[in-house]
């Protein structure tokens, strides 16, 4: 098995009970618990949200996150890294770690492009794509860019085109959506770039998931039904960390 499983939370704030200000607020606990609990990733996934509230959100989220690695006790030393889901605009407004692209989504050279060249004091959320280039305030740090993938023809292309890491679904099960399975997950883990499992994963699966080449497990109900840090420790002790 790889040295490391990496940990990817993707949100979804409308599964939690309650009205919209009570979702706001279990997610961020959520958001929370997953950094205290050492996740590498989250990706915030709000995607009905409107710019102004994906906004208002993702600077909450970026501060709990902060706040989480500064009481950390050093169990898992390893800061977690905040991803907006295809909004490079959000990612540079609010100072987030990178974004996630869908599999149709503009290409991690344009992402590059723009984090290269927009400066957060001239480029806020909301601005389009076009002026996010032209900007230039200054020197940001380089971008984690993930990129959804269905096939290891897929995965081949997001490293060609510079992502960060992939993440590739649906290997056990989605909605309307026939399973990769194991095999092509072990095809897809075949490049140079982490590669993570999505997809119906769960405690008694995720090792499989390691076995067949994953570097790691991205999970939405995995994460956020249960113990995260019970999870994380549960996923980790099969990797020797």
């Amino acid at each position: 098995m790889p040295p490391r499983c990496l940990l990817y939370y993707i949100t979804d704030r409308t599964a939690f009970a309650g009205d919209e200000p009570a979702r706001r607020r279990r997610l961020l606990d959520k958001i929370s618990e997953a950094a205290r609990a050492g996740v590498d990733y989250i990706q915030l996934r709000e995607k009905d949200l409107s710019t102004r509230d994906l906004e208002s959100l993702a600077r909450e989220a970026v501060s709990v996150i902060r706040e989480a690695g500064r009481l950390a006790t050093g169990h898992w030393p390893r800061s977690t890294t905040l991803l907006i889901n295809s909004r490079t605009d959000v990612a540079l407004a609010v100072e987030a770690d990178g974004v996630h692209l869908r599999s149709n989504d503009i290409s991690p050279q344009e992402v590059r492009a723009a984090w290269e060249q927009c400066g957060m004091a001239k480029c806020g959320a909301g601005t389009p794509f076009d002026k996010l280039r032209a900007g230039s305030a200054r020197q940001l740090s380089p971008p984690l860019i993930a990129v959804s993938c269905h096939s290891p023809a897929e995965v081949a292309q997001a490293e060609a085109s510079g992502a960060t890491f992939a993440i590739f679904a649906p290997v056990f099960e989605k909605k309307n959506a026939q399973p990769a399975g194991l095999n092509l997950l072990h095809e897809a883990s075949q490049t140079n770039i982490p590669v993570l499992a999505l997809g119906g994963i769960t405690l008694e699966n995720a090792q499989s998931c390691m076995a067949a080449g994953a570097a790691g497990i991205a999970a939405i109900r995995f994460f956020q039904e249960n113990n995260v840090a019970e999870v994380a420790q549960c996923l980790r002790s099969h990797t020797g960390e």
